[in-house]
């Protein structure tokens, strides 16, 4: 273990990753295998996730609504393909009321048994296109574009922390089009949505592509997605969008009137991201100190630390510390650490494990100089800010420096992954190589279910997506599996 209780990731990346999340208080046990509990911290982070999201959306002209919790056992019956996806991760609620138990205790009441059972939603599309029947009589009523923030559970054996828990956060997209072009162009767009949002705000940078026919959503005709690679090589899914044809509006006799007055059923898409990408941004970007955080989903943007030796220095640092902050308020989050119980490098040491971007010292030589002592969580000298009159010269200049801190991560997270990012032509050699080598293995590839599975079985790796891009560089290749003529370009990686 390192000194300040973080296990380093070149030792145990697992341990790590628990060490920091527990380190930077994000979450806390629940009493509920498999459940979490969001602390300040950590929902601050989704909040940021979910406020910048939101407005991508609304930008592309989607709504927000809610569709309930519960949903009749018999709508998941409705879509063969959906029911078996998530058959054995549902949870199914048989009864509305509890009673007292006669040795003490509640158990439920066996005379309020639901006439039929209700499913915990492990996503909407069901209920949702119920709902979509009722709504859509004709192409005037098309497109229909909604969104919703809302939890979820799927009944996970083996759960990790904001990865994979058997209840999570997420916005769901479902909308409805007139056509097939409409339908495939919304989920491309969505997907680019997603992508621009983890360069531009989490500074991850991620893979675009298309999954395999094995890795499909339940019930979809494609499947977009896009990819991450985290600091040990291991591949996450940080977000997808499906192209669902008409299999949802056939399976709940969802039509619409075109414009020559004849019936046809609609197109569909969904798509969605979740707290996952809170476990993404702790991955790709955190360090063996702690937590390391992109400015724009930081909590906290600037902890001010004043340090004073006597009443007198107190009073004056003080005073000096609360006028930055309030300056500093009008633009960024701040916190300034008053404490007088607790010396100061306990603080900084406290703050780094928080993952706070930009750390300011303020002692009566900074007040003297009037300026501020500065600290970049992603290392580097420490450095002075002049803090002028407190107006937008200083602000710009504290701007400045966090951009540069989301810059440097984003450049940081591309060069692992192009460092890790590897060609191959030949089986062997990926097989030979993956489990020191963890990363994006590029090959050449024939596309055969049953050859997938048994390279998942001997690797651990699966096909993470054909990329949207390069798929050209498949024309004339062999297959570095079988042999035969290559269908596709493909990334191969061991995934959480």
């Amino acid at each position: 273990m390192a000194d300040q209780g973080i296990t380093p990731r070149s030792e145990d990346y697992s341990r790590w990753y628990l060490d920091v999340i527990a380190a930077a208080e994000l979450i806390d046990s629940s009493p509920v295998r498999g459940s979490m509990v969001l602390r300040p911290h950590g929902y601050a982070i989704w909040e940021a996730i979910r406020a910048d999201l939101d407005r991508r959306f609304k930008e592309t002209g989607h709504v927000n609504a809610y569709f309930p919790l519960f949903i009749p056992q018999s709508f998941l019956s409705r879509e063969a393909e959906h029911v078996e996806g998530f058959a054995k991760e549902c949870a199914v609620v048989t009864h509305h009321r509890l009673r007292a138990a006669e040795g003490g205790g509640v158990e439920p009441d066996p005379a309020a048994r639901l006439e039929e059972p209700l499913v915990v939603r492990p996503t909407s599309e069901t209920i949702i296109w119920h709902m979509y029947g009722r709504w859509i009589n004709s192409h005037r009523d098309l497109p229909l574009l909604i969104n919703q923030w809302a939890n979820v559970v799927r009944w996970e054996m083996r759960t990790r922390p904001f990865l994979r828990t058997a209840e999570f956060l997420w916005q769901e997209g479902h909308t409805a089009h007139a056509t097939r072009a409409e339908a495939e162009e919304e989920a491309r767009r969505m997907l680019g949505v997603y992508r621009d949002f983890c360069v531009e705000t989490l500074a991850i940078p991620v893979l675009p592509g298309v999954k395999s026919a094995s890795e499909r959503f339940a019930g979809a005709e494609d499947t977009y997605t896009i990819e991450a690679m985290m600091q040990n090589g291991w591949a996450l899914q940080a977000g997808t969008s499906h192209f669902l044809g008409q299999n949802f509006a056939r399976a709940f006799d969802v039509t619409f009137q075109n414009e020559q007055g004849e019936r046809e059923y609609v197109w569909a898409t969904s798509w969605g991201v979740s707290t996952r990408l809170v476990g993404a941004a702790i991955m790709t970007h955190s360090d063996d100190t702690g937590l390391v955080l992109p400015p724009r989903v930081a909590p906290i943007h600037v902890v001010l630390v004043p340090i004073w030796r006597g009443a007198s220095q107190k009073a004056q640092v003080l005073d000096f510390a609360r006028r930055v902050g309030a300056a500093l308020s009008r633009r960024f989050s701040v916190e300034i650490d008053d404490r007088d119980n607790m010396k100061p490098g306990a603080k900084y040491f406290e703050w780094e494990r928080k993952g706070v971007p930009l750390r300011m010292e303020i002692g009566p030589r900074d007040v003297a100089k009037n300026s501020v002592f500065c600290k970049r969580r992603t290392g580097g000298d420490k450095f002075a800010i002049e803090v002028g009159d407190l107006g937008e010269a200083f602000l710009d200049a504290v701007g400045r420096e966090l951009d540069r801190i989301q810059a440097e991560l984003l450049a940081r997270a591309t060069a692992l992954r192009e460092a890790r990012t590897f060609r191959v032509e030949d089986y062997a050699e990926m097989k030979a190589r993956i489990s020191e080598e963890p990363g994006f293995y590029l090959v050449p590839w024939h596309d055969d279910a049953e050859a997938e599975a048994a390279i998942k079985a001997e690797t651990r790796a699966t096909i993470r997506c054909f990329p949207l891009a390069g798929q050209e560089e498949a024309r004339g290749r062999r297959c570095f599996y079988s042999g035969r003529p290559a269908t596709h370009m493909a990334v191969f990686a061991r995934a959480y």
